[in-house]
């Protein structure tokens, strides 16, 4: 049992202390860093890192990995729609993925920006998609006949025009999205609102966990930023379909069936080559080099015995060699069993 000091003890241990003779003891304390755990491992490998439980991380670490190979899914699907719309090379892709607050992912924002709310129904609450005024204008000027090489890009909000043209890009950006979800869950993406400043637009509150995956876009010779601000009480209903291992055996057990047949009939339309050995035989390289046009090679097999078919060079039927209609052809005569030494 521990020792529990009585009032005497407690005074003395107090005017020590204010007479400084605990003070060296208690720096050398200080300066050693005890971690107590069941496993025993040397303290220099251990990794220590603080926790502000401010900030809880709600989104486990394979989910945070699946979100990410998830939107790198939809970079790729929104850059391919982009180089199609603008008739140009548009590359997409992830920069971070990181959780935070929604008040700290707001204040990070410029203002004025192109900020967008998503609904992804049937989830409840909304999403925002914050496109940057670095690649918003030389899209537009893309769009409107322009080539981006002394553009402008004002501190100013969209005009009803530009709101127009930007829509067009978030429209493609909800379908890359939708396509990108469709293996998690069938959700409906769709632009409901657009604001200029993102500090009047409160979607849930500032202390809300939010996961936000950051997008570079690169046009030519532009290149900007793109943000998507998923608050995690929107995709708390999905979050047990975004662990990686349950991602991947729900893929792996998706009709089975289905994608057997779909293999099937794209291997049955492959190309593959065909090619027919007469006979085979081994010589040395000096007799190789005194070849000339007349001289018989011989082998070890009979002109009467079937010759080889071989497919991609693989050796695979046995065939008699004959004319048809004529062309040279190959009769089958069966495959080429264990037995046969070919």
């Amino acid at each position: 049992m521990s020792h529990v000091l009585d009032q005497g003890e407690i005074d003395a241990l107090l005017a020590a202390v204010d007479a400084g003779e605990f003070v060296h003891e208690s720096r050398s304390r200080a300066s050693e860093v005890v971690i107590f755990s069941r496993r025993r491992k040397p303290q220099e490998s251990v990794e220590v890192r603080e926790y502000d439980f401010k900030r809880p991380e709600r989104v486990s670490k394979d989910q945070m990995r699946a979100l990410q190979t998830l939107h790198e899914s939809f970079a790729r699907n929104f850059g391919a729609a982009l180089s199609g719309f603008l008739r140009m090379i548009v590359e997409v892709k992830v920069a971070s993925c990181e959780q935070i607050t929604y008040g700290e992912f707001v204040a990070a924002l410029p203002n004025p920006t192109s900020f967008h709310l998503v609904e992804a129904e049937p989830l409840e609450g909304r999403i925002c998609l914050e496109l940057s005024p670095l690649i918003i204008f030389p899209i537009i000027d893309r769009l409107l006949g322009g080539n981006n090489e002394e553009l402008f890009v004002p501190a100013r909000p969209l005009t009803v025009i530009e709101t127009r043209l930007v829509s067009k890009i978030t429209d493609r950006a909800s379908t890359a999205m939708r396509e990108s979800w469709e293996d998690i869950a069938k959700l409906n993406f769709k632009v409901v609102e657009t604001e200029s400043n993102p500090q009047l637009v409160q979607i849930v509150p500032p202390n809300e966990v939010a996961v936000v995956i950051g997008f570079e876009i690169r046009l030519a010779n532009r290149a900007g930023t793109m943000n998507l601000c998923i608050p995690y009480k929107v995709i708390e209903p999905v979050m047990d379909k975004l662990s990686s291992q349950s991602w991947f055996a729900a893929s792996r057990g998706l009709s089975r069936d289905d994608f057997d047949h779909q293999i099937s009939e794209l291997l049955s339309v492959a190309p593959v080559g065909v090619s027919a050995l007469l006979a085979e035989t081994a010589m040395t390289l000096g007799d190789l080099l005194t070849l000339d046009v007349g001289d018989i090679i011989t082998t070890d097999k009979a002109a009467a015995d079937p010759i080889v078919l071989c497919v991609e060079g693989q050796k695979k039927m046995l065939a008699n060699i004959g004319q048809h209609k004529g062309a040279r052809a190959l009769k089958i005569i069966r495959p080429v069993g264990p037995q046969d030494r070919v």
